[in-house]
């Protein structure tokens, strides 16, 4: 591991702990000119976001250390979660989505170091560690129905809430995250 993983690594966790809080939002081009610049919520914050940028960006070593470093300041009771911090949100449905960030920020940045530097290329590399995220996620979900600690009924909202839901905004993220991981991979000559 080199210092330049550490920093990427420094870097993600920084962008993961402000993109829990930050809604992103998207331009609507059918709108330019008529008014003021018009903006859409995605319904999604840049959470997934910084942590599929910090894949794209450091590589499979750095988006590792970094999302294990929020999980473990996340559940030492740091706030840093959504809904706050500590060992009780083991019980949330939506940890194991947080789970899945460590494979999903360590797929990517394998995937987006692979080949040549293409946009194509990171987007693959991103919708990789999204897969993964919601593969997590979801066999998360399916444990706890296992466990009879989530009923029927409350797994099929869960599903909705933090899977099938979400994702057109994760899929706006995942762009906005490989053109800005494109663009400073391309500044940075690397």
């Amino acid at each position: 591991m080199v210092i330049s993983d550490l920093l990427w690594a420094l870097i993600g966790l920084i962008l993961t702990i402000g993109g829990t809080f930050l809604e992103a939002f998207a331009a609507n081009p059918w709108q330019w000119g008529k008014s003021d610049l018009p903006v859409a919520s995605l319904g999604v914050t840049y959470q997934i976001g910084a942590v599929l940028l910090t894949g794209c960006l450091g590589g499979k070593n750095a988006g590792f250390l970094s999302q294990a470093a929020y999980l473990l300041l996340g559940l030492v009771w740091f706030p840093i979660f959504a809904q706050g911090g500590g060992l009780g949100y083991l019980k949330e449905p939506s940890f194991g989505y947080l789970l899945g960030f460590i494979p999903g920020a360590w797929v990517c940045g394998y995937l987006a170091f692979k080949t040549v530097l293409r946009l194509e290329m990171l987007a693959l590399s991103c919708l990789g560690g999204l897969l993964c995220i919601h593969l997590s996620g979801i066999v998360y979900l399916l444990g706890a129905r296992l466990l009879g600690n989530l009923p029927e009924p409350e797994l099929v909202k869960a599903l909705m809430k933090y899977s099938l839901n979400p994702l057109p905004g994760q899929l706006g993220v995942v762009c906005a995250a490989s053109l800005l991981a494109f663009a400073v991979r391309q500044a940075l000559f690397y």
